[in-house]
């Protein structure tokens, strides 16, 4: 069926398809038959994990940037994710970078997107994330600073959100690496991104509820900078990595795309997501990883899985492969 809806989609404008899509999986999730039908022709089976206290469903999750407003969640569980990571969500309502910033390139499976935290704020995703509750999901949110905020001030924007969503998110998750905010991958040095985490856990640990607290780290930092990272991560006592986010990088693609601004995702992300899991968890063993990028088959998963990942995330692939992707996914695994 994606076969055939697929060109339709492609004719449209990226970001203009994406939004039509979250338009139809938002209904969906409001109408239980029409939920039953998606979990009919799509949904990916139960291979349970358990990890941070919580039990997954099975290993296959929705990167966050899929349903940056919690608008379409719930339509979203009806795929049978084991996890779904929404945001990344600011503070404040921010309009994003200037149009066009997602682009498609079909004879690379990838995307490019410069999107920059558009979205509505954290006051309206912390209302759709109230009420109701889709069985078997584990929700986590994505949580990065406004484009107007400093790094001198970031702390304050991210333990606003920690307070918002500690209630509300089974798993919080820090952004310190998408390429599309101006200077936030520098939040990954050792020193700013210890001091910064050092804070989210004492905001955490004094919520009523303590989710496990996550770090989104750029697949673009040295070995060097990884190895202060990690022990950025390490020493302040967070709870997982979650690896990767896109990359700046342009290796092997057409040069047409080489000097598109943004970050790149899908198929040419892959080997280079899968070696620095294989990295991560060589450097810090008993660090859990939720393993992203470039996962356009089962092939991809289990690659990731092997590596040291205990999860992995989809989000490029469901574009290109359609939605059975987690259910092919789980039956391979």
């Amino acid at each position: 069926m994606y076969a055939l809806l697929r060109p339709l989609l492609f004719r449209l404008e990226p970001e203009r398809a994406h939004a039509l899509t979250l338009h139809l999986l938002r209904l969906a999730g409001n109408l239980p038959p029409a939920c039953a039908l998606i979990r009919r022709l799509w949904g990916a089976g139960e291979k349970p994990v358990r990890l941070w206290g919580l039990t997954f469903r099975n290993p296959v999750g929705l990167a966050a940037g899929y349903d940056k407003d919690a608008l379409a969640w719930r339509g979203l569980a009806c795929l049978g994710f084991g996890h779904i990571e929404v945001g990344t969500v600011t503070p404040r309502p921010q309009p994003g970078n200037p149009h066009p910033r997602l682009f498609r390139l079909p004879e690379q499976q990838a995307l490019i997107n410069r999107l920059g935290f558009p979205g509505r704020g954290a006051d309206f995703v912390a209302r759709r994330l109230q009420g109701r509750r889709p069985p078997g999901v584990v929700l986590g949110v994505n949580i990065g600073r406004n484009k107007t905020t400093p790094n001198a001030r970031a702390a304050e924007d991210y333990r606003l959100l920690v307070r918002r969503f500690a209630p509300l998110a089974d798993y919080l998750a820090v952004n310190v690496s998408s390429p599309n905010t101006e200077g936030l991958r520098r939040l990954q040095t050792r020193n700013a991104l210890e001091t910064l985490l050092r804070a989210l856990l004492a905001e955490r640990d004094a919520a009523p509820a303590h989710p496990p607290l996550l770090v989104k780290l750029s697949p673009d930092l040295t070995p060097a900078d990884l190895d202060d990272a990690l022990s950025a991560l390490l020493a302040a006592g967070v709870d997982g990595v979650i690896a990767t986010n896109t990359t700046i990088g342009r290796e092997r693609l057409p040069s047409r795309w080489r000097q598109e601004a943004g970050g790149l995702s899908g198929a040419p992300l892959r080997e280079r997501s899968t070696a620095f899991i294989r990295a991560i968890h060589r450097r810090a063993p008993d660090l859990p990883i939720i393993g992203v990028g470039g996962i356009m088959a089962p092939a991809d998963a289990r690659a990731k899985l092997e590596a040291g990942a205990s999860l992995v995330q989809v989000f490029t692939g469901l574009v290109y492969a359609g939605p059975s992707l987690p259910r092919r996914i789980v039956e391979a695994l």
